[in-house]
């Protein structure tokens, strides 16, 4: 998925910080923590060089994902595959409420993609009901529909607005894809705010990648957490947007982020602390240092970072293509 926020591109420089920070070169013993784990990247590389990993994010369509890639492991009963594919589509919320043909007026998937993600859907929660697939597969494929169906949407990246007119490769007829299955060992997945579940947690390692700026992940993808939940909601606007406030997180507000991050950092019972965060954030460069150099040893990495951007330049006013990405580094004194 092309998510914001994602650390896809920059694995390579967070697992080296982490390795020369730790001195760990593999995750044997170790048990390592993904907070904020949007699609699960970090937690599934993780996961595969051996460690224990417990996953958390706020909203429920990337509890889904993670449940899937932290909690599955191989190998894992595909049988379905084919038959949810066949199926035919049907007139169901996704097709009512985010297709043009339904009389929405909302463009978010083409009337046949949208009927089929309803069918796809319907059927996984008819057979997860009556008991012919366990949860490891529902999830596994609920996780691949969402994986799955982002790529024919018809947006600019979000799920903020979608376009007047069909994009090519939303035009494209939906077909499921699988989801690789991670090898590793089985991981604890939770759908929590964060600054409550960091009291009930500890371990060696906790990476942090809250958001950096006021854009809510629940408004942004708002609709892959309807298809998650498939609960039917009562939308509101042009956009369709579901009832989001529970989902607000307090990292996307000035007024508010530097005490849940030290709220957060101080109830933290992990030897090593990593923050990913860019020159470009809420928080300042001293703010992050203040806060964590008060709880232990504190140092940070750089790097350049191509922007993510949602829309044609034309639109933004940027001043440059590139951020500077920062690993902050905790070892705390516990």
């Amino acid at each position: 998925m092309n998510y914001i926020g994602s650390k896809y591109s920059l694995m390579e420089f967070l697992k080296n910080t982490i390795e020369d920070v730790t001195g760990y070169n593999n995750g044997e013993g170790h048990t390592f923590a993904d907070l904020f784990a949007g699609t699960g990247i970090v937690g599934s590389t993780y996961k595969e060089i051996g460690y224990d990993i417990i996953s958390n994010d706020i909203q429920y369509y990337s509890y889904v994902i993670n449940k899937h890639l932290i909690e599955n492991i191989p190998v894992m009963d595909a049988s379905i595959f084919d038959y949810l594919n066949s199926l035919e589509g049907i007139e169901g919320f996704i097709y009512n409420n985010y297709c043009a043909g339904s009389g929405s007026e909302r463009n978010y998937f083409t009337d046949i993609n949208g009927k089929k993600c309803d069918a796809i859907r319907t059927a996984l929660e008819v057979m997860l009901k009556k008991g012919d697939i366990d949860q490891s597969v529902y999830f596994y494929f609920l996780a691949s529909l969402i994986n799955s169906i982002d790529k024919y949407a018809n947006t600019a990246s979000v799920y903020g607005a979608f376009l007047k007119h069909i994009k090519k490769t939303a035009q494209k007829d939906f077909k499921l894809e699988l989801l690789p299955v991670i090898s590793g060992k089985k991981g604890k997945v939770y759908n929590e705010d964060i600054n409550k579940l960091i009291k009930k947690i500890s371990g060696d390692i906790l990476y942090l990648d809250p958001p950096y700026n006021t854009r809510q992940y629940c408004a942004n993808y708002h609709v892959l957490e309807t298809i998650a939940r498939y609960d039917s909601p009562v939308l509101r606007g042009k956009t369709g947007l579901r009832e989001y406030a529970s989902q607000k997180s307090l990292f996307c507000s000035k007024r508010t982020v530097n005490d849940v991050f030290e709220d957060l950092i101080s109830n933290a019972d992990f030897k090593y602390i990593f923050l990913s965060y860019n020159n470009e954030g809420l928080m300042s460069m001293n703010t992050i240092k203040n806060i964590m150099s008060k709880y232990g040893k504190y140092t940070f990495y750089i790097q350049n970072y191509r922007r993510f951007k949602a829309d044609s330049d034309k639109n933004r006013q940027i001043s440059s293509s590139t951020t500077k990405e920062y690993i902050h580094c905790l070892i705390k004194d516990l």
